[in-house]
């Protein structure tokens, strides 16, 4: 049987903070919704951006990768990770999820995150479905597989 996942109110509150204060700052200097496939979709698409729009793309990811190096490099504290499934798995699983975000016009972030913030029916309904995937992956993958 599985540990469970430790109850770190103030931590997630904290992450959840960070996450807010980040897409609200992004809409407020930039206009822009920080949907993480649209910013990187942007990068790589079949028309990537150029100019300060290529700009602001490459510093929202770089920030992704590089504020946890920093966290690390202040602390010292190291997240305990374990990734059970296989690499092809894990690599179906991103295709999955990239194929998703086109159909949805959106990845959680972009939806759960930004558009409920605005009140987007569009929004909720996307984010419920995610959702609802989600519990339904859990469910099979823990207790049916």
């Amino acid at each position: 049987m599985e540990m469970p996942t430790p109850f770190t109110p103030l931590a997630s509150l904290a992450g959840g903070v960070l996450i807010g204060l980040s897409a609200v700052m992004l809409m407020a200097f930039n206009g822009r919704i920080a949907g993480i496939a649209g910013i990187v979709g942007g990068l790589v698409g079949p028309a990537p951006f150029s100019g300060l729009d290529r700009f602001w793309r490459l510093a929202f990811v770089a920030g992704l990768v590089l504020a946890p190096v920093l966290w690390f490099a202040l602390t010292g504290a190291m997240p305990q990770v374990s990734v059970t499934p296989s690499w092809p798995m894990l690599a179906l699983a991103g295709l999955i999820v990239g194929v998703g975000t086109q159909i949805g016009s959106g990845c959680t972030s972009g939806h759960g995150v930004c558009g409920l913030a605005r009140l987007s029916p569009r929004s909720l309904v996307a984010t419920l479905i995610f959702m609802a995937a989600a519990l339904a992956t859990v469910f099979i993958t823990r207790h049916l597989v």
